[in-house]
């Protein structure tokens, strides 16, 4: 993963600073051709071509010498590896850097910080804390019944109107880190022009224009089996409470408050600009669609992140550390090659450097090269000897590794060695003459 992403990157930063280079050739050559033309004319107008040419190498020396001191870039050292002295990241930069260790290069969501910030909210309701793992599947959810924040006294907060920035931002970096070689501007910008066109016609989810009472509320929002008020977001159940709770003081009163929110961001005859708290409520809900839309195009990452926030709620911190250290070790091999592949006297300064193994017992080595117990061993019955002769008296230690070796190839080459095509029918038999005793049966 860290050799595809650092490949990537380097191959995104190659071509931008191409296409910056580029633009930056065509400008000089569109917006200055005029310079160039007064050059060549001041060059052939006088009597003598070499008097201008003096004259402007003087200024250039003369620029040299102010600024002594002034470094140049060094190309040739840009586009070297670092083995062989160019820059210590290489044109891609720090990879290792760019990922936190919960991230694991791309491939899962680090979202603790923002779920702190979640839970911190004004208006979320604690009685029953959400976890991590829950935040993991609703934090694109801005709506009942997973988010019950009130739009104007909740939403229009500083610390709601941060918590979704961030959110946002978080998603949007971490799509550039982990695609660079997609086109997300345009991705990006797509978004936004998707949120103006919902904004202009009022369907933006939660942000909705005033609908007018038609003495039924409609069923947009909630669980979407009830009756939703909007004024109060609130839903019924049944239509008769919908009707009777429609003349009571509360939701008078939260008509009017939307009533007047409504024609207070309405645009006058004139063309007057929406008011400010109008403006304000944009700004949230467009930072709401992009966290939606970002979520959306990140869907396999999100599942991921569920499935390692899982596994890892059964670990301890003993081997949660551990798999981290092997997970970084392995990519550093991956990318760097073996430590002291060069010779054979690297391998015999780890032995002698490295604690001598104690295993009188002879016992199998485990994953992390050590004995494994001797209880699993009694319990898998590796010290039990089973032999095959069709597989030319191979020894098989364990119950299980003899039972999985007769749909290996050793023994299926075996049989049909035998003239024995039917192997799945053999199974349990090991000796030649039984083999054959029962293939003529057959």
């Amino acid at each position: 993963i860290r050799n595809r992403l650092a490949r990537d990157h380097e191959v995104a930063n190659f071509a931008d600073k191409i296409t910056n280079q580029s633009e930056r050739a065509l400008h000089i050559y569109n917006n200055e051709r005029d310079d160039w033309t007064r050059e060549v004319q001041s060059l052939t107008a006088g009597d003598d071509p070499f008097e201008e040419f003096y004259k402007q190498l003087a200024g250039i020396k003369d620029f040299h010498r102010r600024n002594a001191n002034e470094p140049v870039e060094n190309l040739e050292r840009a586009y070297k590896k670092p083995e062989n002295g160019g820059p210590a990241g290489g044109f891609a930069g720090d990879i290792t850097s760019m990922f936190t260790g919960e991230e694991a290069f791309g491939r899962f969501f680090d979202l603790t910080m923002l779920h702190e910030d979640f839970l911190n909210l004004p208006g979320v309701k604690l009685e029953r804390k959400v976890t991590y793992l829950h935040y993991v599947d609703i934090f694109d959810k801005f709506g009942p019944p997973e988010l019950t924040l009130k739009k104007d006294e909740h939403k229009m907060t500083d610390a709601y109107f941060s918590y979704v920035g961030s959110l946002a931002d978080y998603l949007e970096s971490f799509m550039r880190r982990s695609k660079p070689l997609e086109n997300l501007d345009a991705i990006f910008h797509g978004f936004l022009e998707e949120f103006e066109r919902a904004w202009e016609k009022g369907e933006v989810p939660g942000w909705e224009s005033v609908p007018k009472h038609n003495g039924s509320g409609p069923k947009t929002q909630g669980t979407g089996t009830g009756i939703w008020c909007a004024d109060c977001e609130k839903e019924f159940k049944n239509d008769n409470v919908y009707r009777a709770h429609l003349t009571g003081k509360k939701h008078i009163k939260a008509a009017t408050e939307r009533e007047a929110a409504a024609a207070d961001s309405s645009t006058s005859p004139t063309g007057a600009p929406t008011s400010l708290k109008r403006l304000r409520e944009r700004a949230v809900a467009e930072r709401e669609h992009r966290v939606a839309r970002l979520a959306a195009s990140m869907q396999t990452v999100r599942e991921d992140t569920r499935v390692n926030v899982e596994r890892k709620s059964g670990m301890t911190d003993k081997e949660r550390t551990a798999e981290i250290e092997a997970f970084y070790t392995e990519d550093t091999t991956m990318t760097n090659g073996p430590s002291n592949g060069g010779g054979g006297e690297g391998g015999d300064d780890d032995e002698e450097d490295g604690e001598k193994l104690y295993n009188p017992l002879k016992l199998p080595l485990s994953w992390d090269g050590k004995p494994i117990p001797f209880w699993l061993y009694k319990l898998h019955g590796l010290g039990v000897e089973f032999s095959c002769e069709i597989c030319g008296n191979y020894v098989y230690m364990g119950r299980r590794a003899f039972d999985k070796h007769f749909s290996e190839q050793r023994h299926v080459y075996g049989l049909k060695c035998l003239g024995i095509t039917q192997t799945g029918l053999f199974r349990e038999i090991t000796g030649i003459g039984e083999a054959e005793r029962l293939w003529e049966k057959i």
